[in-house]
């Protein structure tokens, strides 16, 4: 299951991705961590200061491509895919097992010696280094991201979790509707539901379960504000935790000690999430309409060919993944 953390910036998404983390580890759940935001804080806020970083995904773009076209004969080399390229026949389709390839060379443990979130792993897209600054956008590295979740095979018990970039920037590609839930971070303001309904509107039309999970809830006023504001969307709420705090001074305390409220707000979207049934052939439709977008709008005219040749009419996710 794949879920994905938005919101406006400041709004608690990446403590809450973070927080959902450690809360599935702890529960013995197999879970990735992935962070896709440009503020690059998902490992500092799961403890990883200090220790040795995850090679990351956007800076390593050819090999991640060069591995998941394998044999597809529709792709005749990593320079000719781009962040929407679909998987078919003769495509490494990726797993979340540990001998999984693109798992070893970019996924680092997370915690080791830390109970709360031993069994989790992180990935991370990579900041922004003096060869990017005015010359490209981000999104040529959150799509290295798009591309892994487009080849991931994940199965029954298994999570993502996925800290996306702040507010609408989060629809300059595909990767939107890549999750089978995402929760939108919103505090009780107006500013918050404002991102959250230009969000529901950006989405409208595509296959994205939007819930809101509202953050840094003081009261019942600010309680009643969110139910007010976004109606059965409201999930769950946070409120101010002496336990997150603590985390984010670097030093986390065993998880069975979150506040019972708090802890009340992470089995609702654990339940949410798990109550998701995802559709593979229409998951795979999207994979394809998105590759089309981008082939028409400027991948076509960028690399002089005709993108839509990538797309393998006879390849079925669900026979694939039968055969895995």
């Amino acid at each position: 299951m794949r879920i994905a953390f938005v919101g406006k910036g400041g709004s608690g998404k990446t403590t809450l991705a973070a927080l959902f983390t450690r809360y599935l580890a702890e529960l013995n759940r197999p879970v990735l961590a992935i962070d896709a935001d440009i503020n690059q804080h998902l490992a500092s806020a799961l403890g990883l200061t200090g220790q040795v970083a995850p090679r990351p995904l956007g800076a390593d773009l050819r090999w991640l491509k060069d591995h998941l076209r394998g044999t597809n004969p529709r792709i005749p080399s990593a320079d000719a895919m781009i962040k929407t390229t679909p998987p078919g026949r003769g495509s490494r389709l990726l797993g979340l097992t540990e001998d999984d390839a693109v798992l070893s060379r970019y996924a680092v443990p997370v915690g080791p010696g830390s109970e709360e979130v031993a069994g989790a792993r992180l990935m991370v897209t990579g900041e922004f280094d003096s060869e990017d600054i005015g010359v490209s956008c981000y999104h040529a590295k959150t799509g290295a991201v798009e591309l892994y979740l487009n080849h991931l095979v994940d199965g029954p018990g298994e999570y993502v979790v996925v800290d996306m970039t702040a507010g609408a920037d989060a629809f300059a590609s595909g990767l939107f509707t890549r999750f089978d839930l995402t929760v939108l971070v919103s505090e009780p303001t107006q500013r918050g539901i404002g991102v959250y309904r230009q969000y529901l509107t950006n989405a409208a039309g595509h296959r994205v379960a939007l819930r809101v999970a509202g953050n840094k809830v003081t009261d019942q006023a600010d309680a009643d504000y969110l139910a007010e504001q976004v109606g059965p969307a409201l999930l769950a709420t946070v409120g101010n935790s002496g336990w997150v705090r603590a985390a984010e001074r670097g030093a986390p305390m065993p998880l069975d000690s979150l506040e019972p409220a708090n802890r009340a707000a992470l089995d609702a979207i654990l339940t949410a999430l798990d109550g998701a049934q995802r559709d593979w052939a229409a998951y795979h439709r999207d994979t394809l309409d998105f590759h089309l977008r981008n082939a028409r709008a400027w991948a076509n005219q960028s690399l002089g060919q005709d993108l839509s040749t990538q797309i393998d009419p006879d390849f079925l996710p669900a026979a694939a993944i039968a055969s895995t």
